[in-house]
């Protein structure tokens, strides 16, 4: 189909409607103060120094997955602080370390990519860790990039008031920074105040997110952090960083083929493999009797149900994928 031309050639348009014409839809105009700011913020840091924690205490509800392991965080998780001024776009990194794997690598990959793309940076340094190696490339890399730094001393909870005076000395002394904020994510300490300082030094801009998400995960990316979680809590430090997980198909029975429905009561059907690299991490994943994948399935269930809010049939199968953290084709099909 064309469209009418005029004498010399170009396209005709119709009439602008009126705008007193009662059929015409309204167009919504975002209502926020002139003043407002919004922006992305890093958080970044060696493996293990709380930046899940401290994300889900900033945001008030938990969106990261949390571990004692190191290396817990293998993507970028988003979560959304709107406030009447402002709005907090925070990235939950991979730790930042030295690869040992191509999955490691990868994740460094990401982590420095990550940074190009944010407003504000906000390193993790835990009160009762030495400052390292780690912490001083880290701090060498921040300061060719530019942007306002600031240096979070966390897990404050887990020293005295004379070390963690000493921490934030041997911090100020590790780089330029925008801001040094000491906070405690497990007791609520300070971070009121991390989050106004974080917001102070975002930049003049509408709202990013609509006002009511608190995140952009998909809900089967979720799902399978989930069961990695209650994995690694489980399975303590026999293999965590050999252990992934792929959500299989999440159905609804309610909506979908009922004939592929297992258990009672129009559950919703979650189907899960965990991945390990080795026939022996297998069995150690299952357990005797299949002691360590029923645990699992038990503490994964519940927290999928919370953050789904209905019942789950969840059901969890180990397969061996030898050396797939060191495998390219291995790492694409998972997404790395």
């Amino acid at each position: 189909m064309t469209s009418a031309t005029d004498a010399d050639g170009f396209p005709i348009l119709p009439d602008e409607p009126d705008a007193d014409d009662p059929t015409r839809a309204p167009i919504a105009v975002p209502d926020y103060p002139e003043d407002f700011r919004a922006g992305f913020v890093c958080l970044l840091g060696r493996p293990n120094t709380g930046k899940s924690t401290l994300t889900n205490a900033l945001v008030g509800q938990k969106i990261a997955i949390t571990s004692g392991r190191p290396e817990t965080t293998r993507h970028n998780v988003r979560g959304v602080i709107s406030r009447p001024d402002s709005q907090l776009v925070l990235v939950d990194t991979p730790g930042f370390h030295r690869p040992r794997t191509l999955l490691g690598q990868r994740l460094n990959d990401l982590v420095r990519e990550t940074l190009t793309g944010v407003d504000v940076i906000a390193f993790c340094i835990p009160a009762g860790d030495k400052i390292g190696p780690g912490d001083r490339l880290i701090a060498r890399e921040l300061a060719d990039l530019g942007k306002p730094v600031v240096a979070v001393v966390t897990k404050t909870d887990t020293v005295s008031r004379a070390k963690l005076a000493e921490q934030l000395l041997a911090v100020d002394q590790l780089g330029q920074w925008a801001d040094i904020v000491p906070v405690s994510a497990l007791k609520g300490d300070q971070v009121d105040v991390l989050e106004e300082v974080l917001t102070s030094h975002l930049p003049a801009s509408p709202p990013l997110y609509p006002t009511d998400s608190v995140t952009d995960e998909p809900q089967a990316v979720m799902v399978g952090e989930l069961v990695r979680e209650a994995a690694l809590e489980r399975l303590r430090d026999e293999l965590p960083h050999s252990l992934a997980v792929v959500v299989d198909e999440i159905v609804d029975p309610n909506t979908q083929d009922a004939g592929r429905v297992k258990g009672t009561g129009n559950r919703l059907q979650v189907r899960v493999s965990l991945l390990v690299e080795r026939d022996s991490q297998k069995a150690i994943v299952i357990g005797r009797g299949g002691a360590n994948l029923k645990a699992i399935g038990s503490e994964a269930r519940r927290g999928i149900q919370e953050l789904l809010g209905r019942k789950v049939y969840l059901d969890l199968h180990v397969r061996t994928v030898k050396d797939w953290q060191s495998d390219p084709k291995a790492l694409a099909r998972l997404g790395f």
